[in-house]
């Protein structure tokens, strides 16, 4: 019959896609940064490490871990927690997969004063 629509095949026989760990820790890892952008210390400091993510799947799960370098002073806390929030809702939105945990752990942070005093030397 012409202009008959095919019937949908549902979706357990379609297939799947998979999406690699890999894949899923660079978008968490770009929207960390994302998330970083205009936060509180964080243009403080020009040369920072860009943010780091690792992550752990299973099922329709990821597990993500982050690595940051923060300026400082300025509120950890609730830079993490902006990070965090940031981070999983883009992850879940691009990926479809539940992020029920996003650990952040700080590596290092660069002080303010630390750099002023090094700029002040001459050789």
């Amino acid at each position: 019959m012409a202009g008959a629509v095919p019937a949908r095949m549902p979706a357990a026989e379609r297939g799947a896609l998979r999406i690699a760990d890999r894949v899923i820790a660079k978008i968490a890892a770009q929207a960390a940064g994302e998330a970083l952008v205009g936060a509180p210390g964080a243009d403080l400091v020009p040369d920072i490490a860009r943010p780091h993510a690792t992550v752990s799947v299973r099922k329709e799960t990821a597990r993500l871990r982050l690595a940051l370098e923060l300026g400082y002073p300025t509120d950890i806390g609730a830079v993490c927690g902006n990070v965090r929030r940031h981070v999983t809702g883009r992850v879940e939105e691009l990926t479809g997969m539940a992020v029920p945990e996003v650990a952040v752990e700080v590596e290092r942070l660069h002080s303010a004063a630390g750099r002023r005093k090094d700029e002040g030397r001459v050789r």
